[in-house]
């Protein structure tokens, strides 16, 4: 007599459970690697944002202004000054890298500024090292422009009798109110580690379910697996990964979340079904993937070398428009690229999973396709297994 549907997908994700407990490439890939590298780079960036960049400073001016602006950058947390008698010996630290840049104040700077000519000072950083610029540049910036505008003020307050009002006008005639919003302090940390977590617990998967398949076509195991037919092995393998992952997104989202204080602003629940479908997605694709495959060495090498390229191309940490051509019609094939659209937007801006029907379309679509294309690929397997056709009449 027939098994039921029910019964043949229960056996087949036993099955599934058991040889991952079995084959200790898939049990690292699956139940330590994810846990592993969650912790591991969440770690690196857990204090989300720099502290201490080291930056050389001269001054030639030894003026009262001079000593302000020293004192105002110094007691930023992100950069500590170090104190050189002459520009020399400060470039000299830069090209060392024992300092990221220096800060030269000339001569004349505190006069110039009260006679309202234009005064410059010299911020010279090096670019070679991204991050420690930018965070020097942004700082440093913005205490020069306000200490200049606050002394042009005290200027025309007494020397011209302006009011505070009037007086702020001509010194601020264009008043910028600058306000980054979710990630407030623009920090690193906060920007790549939601995106981060997703990708771990999506190439952790494809990883893992794409060696099981090649392993099935490696030990010669395909009629054992498809046996109950082509659905029910698709979906009767992809059980166990769709329960364990999604175990796994509920634990990165309350613990790691927590562990690494990120915010979660967005509906739980919509996210719930977001991740949910994304695994779905996943789960055909890799089947197809692994399907390609003899080898599950082979296989677990070239899924390994595809982790950082498709962080890339995803438009996760470079603008989706700036990519060419090409490299855009490519991350459209991958669900990573619409699920990162509505995974940032529920997690880092609140808004909720009906607001880009584009990009859910997108997931949707890709889901149809994968699970299709997975389905003729496994058939055509499925027609080289002795015996296969007789099964299938039986």
């Amino acid at each position: 007599m027939k098994k039921k549907p029910q019964q043949s997908l229960i056996s087949l994700f036993l099955r599934e459970a058991s040889q991952v407990v079995k084959d200790h490439s898939l049990l690292l890939t699956l139940l330590i690697a994810p846990l592993l590298y969650a912790f591991f780079y969440g770690s690196i960036y857990i204090n989300k944002e720099e502290f201490d960049v080291k930056l050389a400073v001269v001054d030639d001016d030894g003026s009262r202004l001079s000593r302000l602006l020293q004192q105002n950058i110094d007691d930023s947390p992100i950069v500590e000054l170090i104190h050189f008698s002459n520009l020399e010996q400060a470039k000299e630290q830069m090209y060392q890298g024992n300092c990221q840049g220096y800060f030269y104040i000339p001569e004349g700077t505190e006069a110039n500024l009260l006679s309202l000519k234009q005064s410059n000072v010299v911020l010279a950083i090096n670019a070679a090292r991204f991050l420690p610029s930018s965070d020097l540049l942004l700082n440093v910036q913005q205490i020069c422009l306000t200490i200049g505008a606050g002394v042009r003020l005290q200027y025309y307050q007494k020397k011209e009798g302006m009011s505070t009002t009037i007086a702020m006008e001509n010194v601020m005639p264009v008043n910028l109110d600058y306000r980054p919003l979710f990630n407030e302090r623009s920090s690193y940390g906060a920007f790549l580690l939601p995106g981060l977590l997703a990708l771990i617990l999506q190439q952790t998967l494809l990883i893992g379910l794409c060696e099981s398949v090649a392993g099935e076509r490696q030990r010669s195991r395909l009629g054992e697996w498809l046996g109950s037919g082509i659905s029910n092995g698709i979906w009767g393998k992809g059980l166990f990964y769709l329960i364990l992952f999604s175990s796994y997104a509920f634990f990165f989202l309350n613990v790691n979340y927590k562990l690494l204080n990120l915010p979660m602003r967005g509906s739980g629940f919509e996210l719930s079904i977001l991740l949910l479908l994304f695994i779905v997605t996943l789960i055909p694709m890799a089947q197809f993937i692994g399907s390609l495959f003899k080898s599950q060495l082979l296989c677990l090498q070239m899924m390994a070398f595809s982790t950082y390229p498709i962080f890339l191309i995803t438009g996760y940490s470079w603008p989706f428009e700036s990519l060419p051509l090409i490299l855009q019609w490519l991350s459209n094939l991958l669900p990573t690229t619409p699920f990162i659209v509505l995974y940032t937007g529920i997690v880092q801006s609140g808004a909720s999973l009906w607001d880009n029907p584009s990009a859910l379309l997108h997931l949707i679509l890709l889901f149809a396709l994968y699970s299709i294309i997975c389905f003729v690929r496994l058939k055509v397997l499925w027609s080289k297994v002795p015996g296969s056709i007789s099964a299938e009449t039986e």
